[in-house]
């Protein structure tokens, strides 16, 4: 007889009810490593669902799969084990020791799950990297795509899936100069039969949507964003979403930037500055990988306060400091002019952990890119706005204002 399919805390599916599989690039990193602890403490009972907005109401009231039915697997491009990223994170007093030792099973099937990534080449000169990661980063994109797609094949079929989520939260990318083959589906299925390098973030979309599986980008690499793929979601039925979690300095900006232009006061410069460690910020050390994740900081701030003059200063500087770990200080300077020509500021200091802010919203989003593939739903999923910085389609940066669309989502879903 043959042996029924295993959940990943070891229990066998119950009849009739379908499970998920939320595949992650970037599967050792410090968000992946909450969000694997995260989905087997609230499967267990273990954790509370502070911070899943999916939890409360209104998207509580959407049908999605629930924690014991989401089966985790990933891509990285390093060899560390999983229980080394999560002592660094007890450590840090993150993520707590007695969930980590509750929930190991897990942890270990997890692990289980995880394959090679493909390695970039500007991603050199980390101690730990997967030689295997450099093999598959060597060879050609269409080579690249299939290892991808075979990876999550055979995670699908050997978990009994009803479908696979990809969600990237690898590092950031170093800019890549633009490519005319990015402009249209074709134009970059011709690309890649030319054997034309594409950054990783391109490969993981591509596989994903070609292959029918939803895909989120949580980072400022390119991911689905590029008109061929959005082309490419559009044409396969496929949900994408991105780009860039909104977590914290910029969560707030989008809060109290639409104040200050709705009580007409003129802001003359918002000046922020940040400060983080872990692989992230040691990342961030490269300007090629700083200069993304900054454009998408400063972007949506000089939307929201309509800078039509040019003369608004705004600069967003971003520190590596090793002894911070995954936690992370923002401090923002507000100068701003009321009536009579009064010249007054505003301060203040974000201090949390990326991490722990940035793992529920990922387990969100797939929850809800899940719930959109089994509608039938393709495409961008712009309700999903406000977790981005760079909300990729009808761009709308007020947090409030992106918040009313989940609200009409799911006003729309229960008809």
């Amino acid at each position: 007889m043959e042996t029924p399919p295993q959940t990943s805390n070891g229990a066998a599916p119950q009849e009739g009810r379908e499970r998920t599989g939320l595949w992650l690039v970037g599967a050792r990193g410090a968000i992946a490593t909450c969000v694997a602890y995260g989905v087997a403490g609230l499967r267990r009972g273990l954790v509370p669902p502070v911070g899943l907005p999916s939890a409360a109401p209104p998207l509580s009231e959407l049908d999605l799969v629930e924690p014991e039915d989401i089966v985790l697997g990933g891509h990285d491009i390093c060899t560390r084990d999983l229980s080394t990223s999560a002592g660094e994170l007890v450590a840090a007093g993150i993520l707590p020791a007695d969930l980590v030792a509750a929930v190991s099973d897990d942890a270990a099937r997890y692990e289980a799950e995880l394959r090679p990534g493909i390695l970039d080449a500007p991603e050199t000169g980390f101690a730990d990297l997967d030689p295997r990661a450099a093999d598959r980063g060597s060879r050609s994109p269409r080579e690249q795509i299939a290892a991808i797609a075979r990876d999550l094949d055979d995670f699908q079929e050997r978990n009994g899936l009803a479908r696979v989520v990809v969600v990237f939260v690898a590092s950031v990318e170093g800019e890549i100069t633009r490519q005319e083959a990015w402009d249209s589906a074709a134009a970059f299925e011709a690309a890649l039969d030319a054997g034309t390098s594409q950054p990783a973030s391109l490969l993981y979309a591509y596989a994903a949507i070609a292959s029918g599986r939803p895909f989120v980008n949580f980072t400022p690499s390119l991911g689905a964003s590029v008109p061929a793929l959005l082309e490419l979601a559009e044409a396969r039925g496929v949900p994408v979403a991105g780009n860039d979690g909104k977590t914290g300095e910029t969560l707030v900006k989008t809060v109290l930037a639409p104040m200050f232009r709705a009580r007409a006061l003129r802001v003359l410069a918002w000046q922020g500055y940040n400060m983080l460690g872990n692989r992230d910020g040691e990342v961030l050390r490269d300007p090629a990988h700083k200069s993304g994740k900054l454009r998408t900081k400063d972007d949506a701030l000089r939307s929201l306060l309509g800078d039509d003059s040019g003369e608004l200063h705004t600069k967003v500087g971003i520190d590596y400091v090793p002894s911070l770990g995954d936690w992370k200080t923002a401090w923002d300077f507000i100068h701003f002019e009321g009536f009579l020509g009064a010249k007054m500021s505003m301060q203040f200091t974000w201090s949390g952990c990326d991490s722990a802010l940035a793992a529920p919203l990922v387990i969100d989003l797939a929850r809800l890119a899940d719930h959109a593939a089994r509608r039938g739903e393709a495409g961008v999923l712009e309700h999903l706005a406000c977790y981005f910085k760079a909300p990729m389609g009808d761009v709308e940066h007020d947090f409030h204002r992106q918040h009313e669309r989940v609200v009409r989502y799911v006003e729309r879903s229960r008809r």
